[in-house]
């Protein structure tokens, strides 16, 4: 298939993939017809995160029929954050779209997208329009946004994940971000470009299950409470105080006692000792458990390991093994 006339803009979609054989297809069918009745130079590129089942053979059948079709295979599975950035890191369009490859990321919202951002947008927001707000799902979605924006020094849109539209100066900046745990959608808000949010409905999954397992979704709170606040820091310092102030407490209570000549009504003994030790242990334990994350983050970063590693890079004009797959990590580009 020959590329369309070229309009006054460039168009990259980038869609990370891990095991999506089932949903693949009709995804790609709906992304072609809807960029089809579009006059702009479209680049897909499907980002392949270390699939175990048949989803790099499908993409190499869009790259042979589609040479607006690109792929990139990472050498593992690195996680979604790092393969929505890989993809971000090798894009070149004039505007970058991010989107999910289960389907439930509507292709036929993109003519739209693209409005907003002719329109003078720099970031566009997909923001999901909950259908059923009473499941656990949405009860943990909406609990995970509001601890996020209340621990952290910005503000994550609830219901709002990677389906976005960033024009070229948003990507450029976003890839001079390079630490190691990464949360896209709190990066882009907090860069503070001027945004707008396009609410949607979202579709049916087109097959697969959620590869967000509640596991992943508690590792990516605590990368958001861990990469954007030092909060629980401060929670640590507050806890300190409060243990001084019922020391000062307690020391008044004694002394009025030894002031008036009276005892107390309450029988002394080991059980109240007990419960301060536990209390002041377990408190300082915990404190020490989020000093020890930060740590942990820390050398995590101080290392510079790359986010992702390519392990091959398809196109419909070249087939290129990458052999240095570092260089697409920091430049972004070959």
């Amino acid at each position: 298939m020959e590329s369309h006339s070229s309009n006054s803009h460039s168009i990259d979609i980038i869609i990370p993939l891990y095991n999506e054989e089932e949903s693949l297809p009709t995804l790609h069918q709906q992304l072609i017809e809807v960029i089809g009745r579009l006059s702009y130079d479209f680049k897909i590129w499907y980002v392949n995160d270390g699939s175990s089942d048949r989803t790099q053979k499908i993409v190499q059948g869009f790259i042979e029929q589609d040479n607006r079709v690109v792929g990139l295979e990472l050498s593992r599975n690195f996680g979604h954050q790092a393969a929505l950035t890989a993809g971000l890191d090798v894009s070149s369009g004039d505007f970058v779209i991010t989107m999910d490859g289960d389907g439930q990321h509507p292709p036929e919202l993109i003519p739209e997208m693209i409005k907003l951002a002719e329109s003078g947008y720099d970031v566009v927001i997909a923001q999901r329009l909950e259908k059923d707000s009473a499941s656990f799902k949405n009860i943990t979605s909406r609990l995970f946004y509001r601890m996020v924006n209340f621990v952290g020094d910005t503000n994550i849109l609830a219901g709002a994940a990677d389906f976005r539209l960033l024009k070229k100066s948003v990507v450029d900046s976003l890839r001079t971000m390079r630490e190691y745990h990464r949360l896209l959608r709190g990066m882009v808000a907090w860069m503070g470009y001027r945004s707008v949010i396009l609410p949607y409905n979202q579709s049916e999954r087109l097959g697969g299950k959620s590869k967000y397992s509640f596991r992943k979704m508690l590792g990516l709170a605590a990368h958001a409470t861990f990469s954007f606040s030092l909060i629980p820091l401060y929670m640590g310092i507050s806890i300190g105080a409060l243990f001084l102030l019922l020391a000062l407490v307690e020391v008044i209570y004694v002394l009025s006692f030894w002031i008036t000549g009276t005892q107390s009504s309450l029988a002394p003994g080991w059980s109240s000792l007990m419960f301060v030790l536990l209390f002041v242990g377990g408190s300082l334990m915990i404190t020490l458990g989020f000093i020890g994350i930060y740590v942990g983050y820390i050398f995590q970063e101080v290392k510079r390991r790359p986010i992702y590693l390519v392990k091959e890079r398809k196109s419909g004009d070249d087939l290129k093994d990458v052999s240095h797959p570092q260089k697409f990590n920091d430049a972004g580009h070959e």
